[in-house]
C-alpha cells in the first residue's frame, strides 16, 4: 500500500490532539472526513481511547494511503477506512454497522479546497448521523468580519482560486449560517498556530433525530 506524507499534518497535529481531547465527546465513533494521507488518523487514535476512529476520504488513492498507515502503526480503536464521498445523498457510513454510534465528525482542511456545496453537505451528512449534543470540528483557514486576514492566508486564497475558482478561504460566518441551517450551534472558535482556527459546533437539543 502506498502511504502519502503531507508535512503540515505532522506540523499541527499536537495543537489539533488538545482541541480534540477538550471538545470530543467521550466515547462512540469520530468519524474523519477527507482523512487524507492517514497520518492524523494514526496519531489521534490511540491517543483518544476509549473513541474509536473512522478515517474516510473521497479519493480511493488516500484510502489507500489511510490503510498503508493504520497497517505500519495498527491501533484497537482504528476502524479500517473507507470511501466517503459528501456530496453523496447517502454516506457509505451509513449503511454501514459501526461497534459504537458516530458520536463527532472531524474535518481537517477541507472546506476551501472544494466546492461550496460540500459544506453544505457535510453537516447535512453530519445531522442524519448524530443525535442531539453530536459534535462537528472544523479546522482550517477562515475569513472572519472585523478580523484582519493575514496576508499569507490572503496569498493562500489567491493561490487556491487560481487553481480552482471553486475553491477558496471561505467566511466563518457563512459556515456557521449553513451549520445552524442543518440543526448545529457554534459552540466555539479556537485559535491556532499558523492563522487557522478550530471551530466546534454541536447539534442542537430538540433537533429531530
Amino acid at each position: 500500500m502506498t502511504k502519502r506524507f503531507a508535512p503540515a499534518t505532522d506540523r499541527n497535529r499536537d495543537p489539533l490532539l488538545s482541541v480534540l481531547r477538550a471538545h470530543l465527546p467521550d466515547a462512540g465513533t469520530v468519524l474523519e472526513v477527507a482523512a487524507g494521507t492517514g497520518q492524523h488518523a494514526v496519531f489521534f487514535a490511540p491517543q483518544l481511547t476509549p473513541r474509536l476512529w473512522l478515517a474516510t476520504d473521497c479519493s480511493s488513492a488516500n484510502v489507500a494511503s489511510i490503510a498503508g498507515w493504520c497497517a505500519d502503526m495498527p491501533s484497537p480503536n482504528l476502524l479500517r477506512p473507507s470511501r466517503l464521498d459528501v456530496l453523496e445523498d447517502i454516506w457509505s457510513v451509513e449503511q454501514s454497522s459501526l461497534p459504537e454510534p458516530v458520536s463527532a465528525v472531524v474535518n481537517i482542511n477541507m472546506i476551501h479546497i472544494a466546492p461550496w456545496e460540500c459544506c453544505a453537505a457535510l453537516f447535512q451528512g453530519a445531522a442524519r448521523l448524530l443525535a442531539s449534543g453530536g459534535v462537528v470540528l472544523l479546522y482550517g483557514p477562515f475569513k472572519q468580519k472585523n478580523v484582519r486576514f493575514a496576508p499569507s492566508n490572503k496569498a493562500f486564497d489567491q493561490q487556491l482560486k487560481a487553481q480552482d475558482p471553486q475553491w477558496g478561504i471561505r467566511e466563518l460566518e457563512a459556515v456557521v449560517a449553513v451549520a445552524n441551517q442543518a440543526g448545529f450551534e457554534c459552540r466555539d472558535i479556537i485559535s491556532m498556530p499558523a492563522n487557522n482556527l478550530s471551530v466546534v459546533f454541536h447539534r442542537a437539543e430538540g433537533v429531530p433525530e
